[in-house]
């Protein structure tokens, strides 16, 4: 008995020993992790480690190949709170659902943040362009682009042109066509672009850019295997035959006077008279601003036509709107008071960009140790403010997941609504990388809505539902057929 009483004392002592070193060891491996300096409340962000060498990926991945990309965040702010940690693309990352730290990281790039995406879209876009660019380099190209789309110029330079290439592309459009909107959408956008920054307005070049960027873009977030047979090597390809045509576009400019070159009023034209870049930084910069620019402009415009299908109320006090400009018009083109003139169509614009935005989360790299609130995030560690988490949070916009325009034109609203610096809605990010085409993609969505529901009518023929990987999309393309309504084109 005194046997067995003594072999029991030992076990339990055994057991102590054991907690007592577990419980060191962890207060050491907290002291390496940042876990204290000096204050215990410093530590960082709880989470999981998900699963062996996959981490939470596949969770991540499920979730923005949805409808609801925020689905994945949301089950993981329940679990830790707003700024949760995770494993993600091989990585340890920092997510936040806070729209405060998001705020905080994108006012703090260059600083304490810097950009860092996975390599198939670093090579794709290129060193030398505005979205990967670092440090003192990135201000410049960001200053530039910003210069290139000033309000004056969105007004004198781009007003007319993008209702010239709304008119032609959707005057090809007929009475009871089936039309496929996501890619007629991409059509428009890549018309507007190659237009706006290369000058380009033959319908067989547009064409052949148009099917070299949708290669280029489902490279994007690919798996970086240069072989024939994976996207990564057909969106490589893709990126040598735009930049072809940008040095062909080059030359054609430098071997005429400014004054009789076709791309002189293109931004094109304007950066090689106005700017000293070399022509591999001038080539990654025009892909950098095509593929933000089409991204953006074609699936806005995409996603705000199926929103507005399904919101009958919307679509007729849209058109009430739109209408009500083109009788004032006559026929003649929308001028830029027409355009300020738009305050429902602002609103549809908004929501859709809240509901449905292209950016639905940001990444970025902590440059040094980052101390925030009772959190320490360590130099090196992946940082992913999801943008659209805090778009879609019920605590912050009333019945979050439903279409409502009517929603932008509340009182309590308003602050919400600042979309260039606020800390709520960022569809277009924001502080040292705000996107310089904000303001530009805003304009042509709301020149597409204004000619394409003031001269036609249309019936979803196919069910369909959104998906955000690896882009913003309709899984089946939105089908749709058309009823026109008008005489003549207006």
């Amino acid at each position: 008995m005194a046997i067995k009483d003594n072999f029991c004392v030992f076990i339990i002592l055994i057991i102590s020993s054991v907690f007592v070193i577990i419980i060191f060891l962890a207060k050491v491996l907290n002291k390496k992790n940042g876990g204290t300096r000096g204050d215990l409340r410093c530590r960082f962000p709880p989470g999981s480690k998900g699963w062996p060498i996959v981490g939470d990926s596949l969770g991540w991945y499920n979730a923005v190949a949805s409808s609801h990309p925020p689905r994945f965040v949301e089950q993981q702010v329940q679990r830790y709170g707003k700024m949760f940690s995770c494993n993600l693309f091989g990585k340890r990352a920092v997510v936040s659902a806070d729209p405060a730290f998001n705020r905080f990281v994108m006012q703090n790039e260059g600083r304490l943040f810097e950009s860092s995406y996975p390599k198939s879209f670093r090579d794709l876009v290129g060193k030398d362009g505005v979205i990967n660019a670092k440090g003192e380099q990135q201000r410049k190209l960001h200053s530039i682009a910003s210069n290139m789309m000033r309000l004056d110029k969105l007004k004198f330079h781009f007003l007319h042109d993008i209702q010239m290439v709304m008119k032609q592309c959707l005057g090809d459009l007929h009475h009871n066509q089936v039309v496929i909107l996501q890619d007629f959408c991409r059509k428009i956008a890549i018309n507007l672009m190659v237009n706006q920054l290369l000058g380009v307005t033959s319908e067989s070049e547009v064409n052949e850019i148009a099917q070299f960027f949708s290669d280029f873009a489902d490279g994007c977030l690919s798996v970086p295997i240069n072989v024939l047979g994976f996207a990564y090597h057909k969106a490589m390809k893709a990126r040598g035959s735009i930049i072809d045509k940008i040095n062909r576009t080059i030359e054609i400019h430098r071997g005429h006077s400014s004054s009789s070159s076709a791309i002189g009023n293109g931004v094109l034209g304007r950066l090689l008279e106005e700017e000293s870049l070399a022509d591999d930084a001038v080539a990654d910069f025009i892909i950098n601003l095509l593929f933000a620019g089409n991204e953006t402009t074609a699936k806005t415009m995409l996603f705000a036509v199926c929103f507005l299908t399904q919101c009958p109320n919307a679509m007729k006090q849209l058109l009430d709107e739109q209408q009500n400009l083109r009788f004032q018009r006559a026929g003649e083109m929308l001028t830029w008071q027409d355009y300020k003139s738009m305050p429902f169509t602002q609103c549809v614009i908004d929501e859709t960009l809240r509901l449905g935005g292209i950016a639905i989360w940001l990444m970025r790299e902590a440059k040094v140790d980052v101390e925030y609130q009772e959190y320490i995030i360590p130099k090196g560690c992946f940082v992913v403010p999801f943008l659209s988490a805090v778009h879609l949070n019920e605590s912050v916009y009333d019945d979050c997941l439903t279409f409502n325009p009517w929603r932008w034109m509340a009182p309590e609203n308003q602050e919400k609504r600042n979309w260039r610096n606020g800390t709520y809605f960022a569809p277009f990010g924001g502080g040292a990388r705000f996107c310089p085409g904000a303001e530009l993609a805003r304009l042509q969505i709301a020149l597409f809505l204004h000619y394409f529901v003031t001269n036609f009518r249309w019936k979803q023929l196919r069910e369909d539902r959104m998906s955000f990987f690896p882009s913003a999309r309709m899984v089946n393309g939105f089908q749709i057929r058309l009823t026109q309504i008008s005489a003549g084109w207006n």
